[in-house]
């Protein structure tokens, strides 16, 4: 059995859905990526615009990377609700620890078969904060296509998946493989959905319109205009996926929230005890509760 065999039986073992594998340099889409921050569209990100000059080359996350391995990870179908029907988007888990570091440890057994089979290299396991574009490298390595809603989409799974890398400077024969041509056709169901108009049309995004941008990253509340449009979602936004023919059971939810009361009421210790280590602590408290309050003004107009 070959090296990239031998690791993708492992990822598949560990939980990995989709493993794909390419050598190391400037990732697919740079181009396009650099016109998109060009044209100001990362909202008030402003390390995605300082970052990019890193993003041209993995070896600015990893010195003499040799080779770049693709790994995706699912996460389900059910998305979390209060008894309320309030809720947030499936990737937000809050009944676990955010994602970029129990992937990181889920992964970390494959650094030691690289160690083993490759003495001597250096290898790094990134989880979507350091500046690589991963859906490129993704894509290169045969993992899945672009969708016109700009994600990765496995084509027998979907799109409900975080993606990680390893980087190495392992240097290993890399199988065969086939950039998938995107499956979406003529269908057009994301950008017809987007709640904002984020998605301006196939694979052209308006970040700092994104409600998933809205209500996580940007700093400050969401105004009462965005509060409608976000609907029953106060964390996050799932809809360009929901309607995506590829995910299935989109209407799947699972009660595992507080009560929007306990949660408006909650205080720092309370918030840090049960969400401190989820997905819900890069928002904070107060930007839930400031975007429960955008939702849903009129039910709780004076809550403190």
């Amino acid at each position: 059995m070959s090296f990239h065999e031998r690791f993708s039986q492992l990822a598949r073992d560990l939980g990995f859905i989709g493993v794909g594998f390419c050598r190391a340099g400037p990732p697919p889409f740079l181009g396009e990526y650099n016109r998109w921050v060009d044209a100001g569209k990362y909202g008030e990100m402003e390390w995605l615009r300082k970052h990019r000059e890193l993003k041209a080359d993995p070896g600015n996350v990893l010195e003499h990377c040799a080779s770049v391995i693709t790994l995706a990870y699912p996460y389900g179908p059910e998305k979390p609700r209060t008894s309320e029907g309030f809720t947030a988007a499936r990737y937000s888990r809050p009944l676990e620890p955010d994602y970029h570091g129990s992937i990181k440890a889920t992964a970390r057994p494959l650094l030691g078969l690289i160690s083993k089979e490759y003495p001597g290299q250096r290898s790094r396991i990134c989880v979507d904060s350091a500046p690589l574009l991963e859906r490129g490298f993704a894509w290169a390595a045969g993992v899945g296509f672009i969708g016109k809603n700009n994600m990765l989409i496995i084509p027998e799974h979907g799109s409900y998946l975080f993606l990680a890398e390893v980087v190495t400077t392992a240097s290993f024969p890399i199988p065969a493989s086939k950039e998938m041509v995107t499956m979406c056709g003529p269908c057009r169901r994301c950008v017809d959905a987007c709640p904002t108009g984020a998605l301006e049309g196939p694979f052209s995004l308006d970040a700092g319109k994104c409600l998933s941008y809205l209500t996580v990253e940007k700093k400050g509340p969401v105004d009462r205009e965005t509060g409608k449009r976000m609907r029953n979602c106060f964390f996050g936004c799932d809809v360009c996926q929901e309607v995506c023919p590829f995910n299935r059971d989109a209407g799947k939810m699972v009660e595992c929230l507080p009560p929007v009361g306990t949660l408006l009421h909650m205080g720092r210790q309370s918030f840090e005890t049960r969400f401190g280590k989820t997905a819900f602590a890069r928002a904070g408290l107060e930007k839930m509760k400031s975007n429960i309050r955008a939702m849903a003004q009129d039910a709780f107009p004076q809550t403190p």
